[in-house]
């Protein structure tokens, strides 16, 4: 017999079907809030890729620049676009949303030919899962290998190093967003 979906494990990035994904990066954290709340900051596909918006080294000193359909990346079927210049190369990538299961987990995947550097098709999502002090968060990335030889020989050097990177920002984010900060004693007591 099938266990409610509540008391179900979660699937924590079920393998990908398309057999041309053989890599695989994986980031985890608690973020100190409900699991509501955390989904509707993860459902957020700007703020997700915030990351990528902003210029750093990861990024060849170029940055990316995010498109969302009217569904804003919040619906299955809906369409993200990514694009800009990375290391002064012109790149672009088009998502769609495949799985959205509130407030549990949440994947997309590039649809077409993507335009990237050291990565080629992938599978991204995050689940997550209540736990004592608020919702552990896992961010997963299934990706193949980029078209062409230098492609290949640039996934070889940095492709892990950039999955990694990537999701263990998302969760960073995430979880930076829900801080506790301790309250300050008054030291010198009350004036």
């Amino acid at each position: 017999m099938n266990k409610p979906f509540d008391q179900q494990p979660l699937r924590f990035g079920d393998l990908d079907p398309n057999p041309t994904r053989s890599f695989r990066s994986e980031a985890k954290g608690v973020i100190v809030a409900p699991i509501e709340a955390a989904f509707a900051l993860l459902d957020n596909h700007a703020r997700l890729s915030d990351h990528m918006s902003e210029r750093s080294w990861m990024m060849g000193g170029g940055k990316m620049k995010v498109s969302l359909d009217e569904q804003k990346g919040q619906a299955v079927g809906s369409r993200i676009g990514l694009s800009g210049r990375v290391f002064g190369i012109s790149l672009y990538v088009e998502e769609e949303v495949t799985e959205r299961v509130p407030p549990f987990r949440k994947a997309w995947q590039t649809v077409g030919t993507p335009r990237l550097v050291v990565i080629g098709d992938y599978r991204m999502g995050f689940e997550l899962e209540a736990c004592s002090g608020g919702s552990l968060v896992r961010v997963f990335i299934e990706y193949s290998r980029p078209r062409g030889w230098l492609g290949r020989m640039l996934r070889a050097l940095f492709g892990g190093y950039y999955a990694r990177w990537c999701t263990e920002r998302m969760v960073a984010d995430a979880v930076s967003q829900f801080r506790v900060v301790p309250a300050v004693a008054n030291a010198g007591g009350s004036h």
